[in-house]
């Protein structure tokens, strides 16, 4: 209680802080940038991405979008990718999906996948040829360079468990930490690919115990990699404080993976749902290394700030505004209903905490909502005991229920009472049996 005191008195005095949240009529004078409820921009969006992630995300938003010209503008560019690789089972499922509509250009070209599945042919038998000659003359490195060789090509051309069965076989012929470190990063690759977030875990913990192998830009990765298993597994807290641990020296180097501004927005959303307070300021609004990331997010980095100071509309509407962009992507759509639930809950919980009493219509207006809608809200939290309260439904008024604070000192002293009175007991019969031999004589009779 005394740590929290501290904080909300530190925070009032360096920061204007309204009451009750509302904006009394300042609201308009507060400098806020323009929140962006656009939609999204999909060649801006993919830019920011390499590899089979930006195919994997423009065929995500292309089924979920609900938007027959953005559907089309996501398969666009997932063909023109497609075309830049070697993964002719996905083109021929991106031709169906296109199924005519974006005219003779983006239909299925048959010359160019047999002529790329002949390459491919050809490379596969090399690469078994190569390979064979090198388990004959027992040279680990080569072996090792040839499963790696092989686990390339299945993964160029979409075969991800044989790409992930030959990426693992090379940890037999590993010969320095440096190699492990290479094999496990492949492996992270492939099984967030395939979405098996079990094998992201266990590699990133193999990879991070050959510390002396791993740079900067290498621990991001792996912060990022179990940032997003956990966020799978739905452990908000744990996510958050992998990708507040983030590096800068992330940059634009795991693009193949993530975005810098996943890490924010991941980052941001997890810790805004999980964090108290007090984490949220050291954590977030204080951590140098994560302001790089936030800068490239504004409307994250503003929600976060009105949350913590106690803008609540403001940051709802933020979070309204981003909604449709979120549920289009491709890590976080499951998690968006979720978060935005945990960040609501936790802004009543908070807004209700410093009074003795709150006027529902004020605190309804702070919130940008109904007075009956709120109401409701609020009998959830005091039936899940998440707020200690009574609510006048007459009056429209929350009145908080303070817990007898001499009544809970009393049962505390009984308890340790009748703790403490165990214990002795417990001590007492254990002296007497070593006293009187028991536990030797119970061993003889065996």
């Amino acid at each position: 209680m005394e740590a929290e005191d501290e904080a909300t008195g530190q925070m009032i005095e360096e920061e204007e802080i309204y009451v009750n949240g509302g904006g009394d009529g300042d609201e308009s004078k507060r400098h806020r940038p323009i929140i962006s409820g656009e939609q999204l921009d999909i060649e801006a969006y993919a830019a920011l991405y390499t590899g089979r992630t930006k195919i994997s995300r423009l065929l995500f938003i292309a089924e979920k979008c609900g938007n027959a010209s953005m559907q089309l503008d996501a398969l666009r560019m997932a063909y023109d990718e497609i075309k830049k690789g070697e993964n002719t089972q996905l083109f021929r499922e991106v031709v169906a999906k296109i199924d005519g509509r974006l005219g003779p250009n983006y239909g299925p070209d048959s010359t160019w996948a047999d002529a790329v599945d002949r390459r491919a042919e050809l490379r596969k038998e090399k690469l078994e040829n190569e390979l064979n000659a090198y388990r004959t003359n027992l040279i680990k490195e080569s072996i090792r360079m040839g499963y790696n060789d092989f686990g390339d090509f299945y993964f160029v051309h979409g075969q991800l468990g044989d790409a992930f069965k030959n990426y693992v076989r090379t940890r037999d012929y590993c010969t320095t930490s440096k190699h492990i470190v290479h094999m496990c990063m492949n492996a992270i690759l492939v099984s967030i690919e395939m979405g098996q977030f079990t094998h992201v875990t266990s590699y990133v913990s193999k990879a991070e115990q050959s510390q002396d192998a791993l740079d900067p830009v290498a621990i991001a990765k792996l912060r990022c990699a179990a940032g997003l298993a956990l966020l799978e597994g739905k452990k908000y807290k744990l996510a958050a404080r992998k990708f507040l641990e983030t590096g800068p020296e992330l940059g634009n180097n795991y693009t193949e993976v993530i975005a810098p501004q996943d890490v924010a927005t991941y980052g941001g959303l997890c810790a805004l749902a999980s964090f108290d307070r007090a984490e949220l300021k050291s954590k977030v609004i204080d951590n140098v290394n994560f302001r790089n990331f936030l800068e490239l997010v504004p409307e994250i980095r503003e929600l976060i700030n009105d949350f913590y100071t106690s803008h609540y509309a403001s940051c709802l509407e933020y979070l309204g505004n981003l909604k449709a962009n979120l549920l289009l992507d491709i890590h976080l759509h499951d998690h968006v209903e979720t978060l935005y639930e945990q960040i609501r809950n936790k802004a009543l919980i908070q807004y209700t905490h410093p009074f003795v009493s709150v006027d529902l219509h004020m605190m309804a207006n702070a919130f940008n909502t109904s007075v009956s809608s709120l109401e409701k809200e609020l009998e959830a939290l005091i039936t899940n005991n998440q707020i200690q309260a009574r609510i006048d439904s007459h009056n429209k008024i929350l009145y908080a229920r303070h817990a007898d604070q001499r009544n809970a000192t009393f049962q505390r002293v009984l308890q340790t009472g009748s703790e403490f009175d165990r214990e002795v007991r417990a001590m007492l019969l254990r002296a007497n049996l070593i006293k009187h031999e028991f536990n030797l004589k119970a061993s003889r009779k065996h």
